[in-house]
């Protein structure tokens, strides 16, 4: 059966017009006429009663109507589900992450994905998470790995991962560089290096919040955008830096990594991170990505 013939009837039935049926189909009326014709025809049948003045539904029409407008909705299903699989032949897996993501989650679950999806090209976009999750409404991202807003927009699915670590950074030749962790007290006096709060405030705000629940109060020396800078900074002797753990991934000579002394268990001293994907939307690439991930989830966050 045609489906477009449905579509025509089910529009007209809606209408009850064939004047504004056609303009809701973008179709001359006489070409939307034809196609209920060619449906009669098929059926044998009249599905409408028409004259000069007015249309409505036939008993056979009216009892067909919900059933064509569910061949129609099916249609459309199978429809949008073969140019998915269509896409997903011909398009790479579009992955966002932040840089500390990039650099130390990114690389263990691409190695364990591709040895089981050796098939699936993976596109791998680093950027802050605000550049990133409007990527995912655009279409442009099919999943990002990112610190998840305070303020989380409802078509997004956010799925909380684990917490990354924070470390400090500082010169290996700085006193504090050959303990085996530091205080926020032994760096009370120490001028830092901070992340600026509208791009990272996840990263800024966790290193005002750790001074100020030691009664301090941070000394900011330098605002830097990237991670990659902030540790340049620190090789340079500009100041410390509290920073995810994986970002001592990022090789700069001159620089040490040192954990934070803080209670046991507490997440003072961690970044939340999250895997987010557009609200709605189904991609199996995604959810095998997903699967190997969950696979792995306990190795990648005792290294995170």
């Amino acid at each position: 059966m045609d489906i477009q013939q449905l579509r025509c009837f089910v529009t007209a039935a809606d209408h009850l017009h064939f004047g504004r049926a056609a303009q809701a189909m973008d179709m001359l009326p006489a070409s939307l006429g034809r196609q209920i014709r060619l449906l009669e025809q098929r059926l044998e049948t009249r599905l409408f009663h028409r004259t000069t003045r007015s249309v409505a539904l036939s008993e056979a029409g009216q009892a067909i109507l919900e059933d064509a407008r569910d061949l129609i909705e099916r249609a459309d299903l199978l429809s949008d589900r073969i140019r998915t699989l269509r896409q997903n032949d011909t398009q790479p897996l579009k992955v966002g992450a932040i840089d500390s993501a990039a650099a130390g989650l990114m690389p263990q679950l691409l190695a364990a994905f591709r040895a089981e999806h050796p098939e699936t090209e993976i596109q791998l976009i680093e950027q802050k998470t605000i550049h990133l999750l409007p990527k995912l409404l655009s279409g442009s991202l099919d999943i990002v790995f990112c610190r998840p807003p305070d303020l989380r927009d409802p078509r997004i699915t956010f799925r909380t991962l684990f917490f990354e670590t924070a470390v400090v950074a500082l010169p290996s030749d700085h006193p504090l560089a050959g303990q085996p962790r530091i205080s926020i007290a032994e760096m009370a006096d120490v001028p830092l290096i901070v992340p600026d709060r509208r791009s990272r405030p996840h990263s800024h705000d966790l290193t005002i919040k750790l001074f100020m629940d030691a009664g301090l109060t941070a000394r900011i020396a330098q605002i830097a955008e990237e991670k990659h800078t902030i540790v340049n900074l620190v090789a340079s002797g500009a100041g410390l830096a509290i920073v995810p753990r994986w970002t001592s991934r990022i090789a700069v000579p001159g620089v040490s990594f040192v954990p934070l002394d803080v209670p046991q268990h507490s997440t003072l001293s961690k970044l939340v991170l999250a895997a987010a994907w557009a609200r709605g939307t189904r991609d199996p690439r995604r959810d095998a990505l997903m699967r190997t991930l969950d696979a792995h989830l306990e190795r990648i966050e005792a290294s995170a």
